[in-house]
């Protein structure tokens, strides 16, 4: 048997015991009327979509679901920023996904200029408020924003224009990561330094290796919420993937290399 698939033997059976740990927690979402929200951020191809698949995978379809919004419509221009997102949050024993959220504003809309410097200020000032709202009203929520090198997001930019399985995810924004990778460096920093707060902190995934990126977010996300029967055994995370701000603040220049 060669290292590469010993490797993978290994992964799928990590990745089976945390899908367990998974169903688990959902029965105690459930039993309990939990509100739990997940908010996953990150660079284009940083593994968003993976690593959801992962998480999801075993869970009921009933009681999860996975929030990816499309650019807003004119209508939804003209509203309250956060009103289509408040739309989508969890109720009573419910988890939700959101594979990006109201975080566009501070990346890819003050990246892009498709937002003013007015409304991406108003935003960085009144987010935390907004979250503070939510943990108050019962939702807990969970930010990780998934971090992978230049060099890396190079490749599989690369991988994704061949790939005809991969060509959907495809978009203009894409073009333009490699260029503007300083400038969404900078927003990402000024992001986490500004919103990582006591109730809703930022944890930083270091995604270069897809797979450490999905069983070290599975067990941290597994560590920050009790439910019954818990396994510990298999929850110990790995400090060079998983970090949390402001904490591990020091680490992050050489994420953005």
């Amino acid at each position: 048997m060669t290292k590469t698939k010993k490797s993978e033997i290994h992964y799928e059976a990590e990745l089976h015991l945390l899908q367990i740990e998974l169903v688990k927690l959902q029965h105690q979402i459930i039993d309990q009327g939990y509100r739990l929200l997940v908010i996953l951020e990150g660079r284009d191809t940083a593994g968003k979509d993976g690593t959801i698949k992962c998480i999801t995978e075993h869970l009921s379809p009933r009681d999860t679901r996975v929030v990816a919004l499309n650019k807003p419509s004119p209508r939804e221009e003209g509203e309250w920023y956060f009103q289509r997102y408040v739309a989508e949050l969890p109720t009573a024993g419910e988890c939700v996904l959101f594979n990006r959220s109201w975080y566009n504003r501070a990346g890819v809309e003050k990246v892009m200029d498709f937002c003013t410097d007015a409304q991406y200020k108003q935003f960085m000032d009144t987010v935390n408020d907004f979250e503070s709202l939510l943990v108050g009203s019962n939702i807990q929520v969970i930010k990780y924003y998934l971090d992978i090198s230049k060099a890396e997001q190079a490749v599989r930019l690369a991988d994704r224009a061949k790939d005809p399985l991969k060509q959907w995810k495809i978009s203009p924004i894409d073009q333009q990561a490699q260029k503007k990778w300083d400038a969404y460096s900078q927003a990402r920093d000024a992001m986490l330094k500004k919103t990582s707060t006591k109730d809703a902190p930022w944890v930083v995934i270091s995604a270069n290796d897809k797979k450490l990126a999905h069983l070290n977010l599975i067990r941290d996300l597994l560590s920050r919420v009790d439910y019954p029967g818990k396994d510990k055994s298999i929850l110990k995370i790995d400090p060079e993937i998983v970090l949390t701000w402001p904490a591990d603040s020091k680490k992050l220049p050489k994420l953005a290399k």
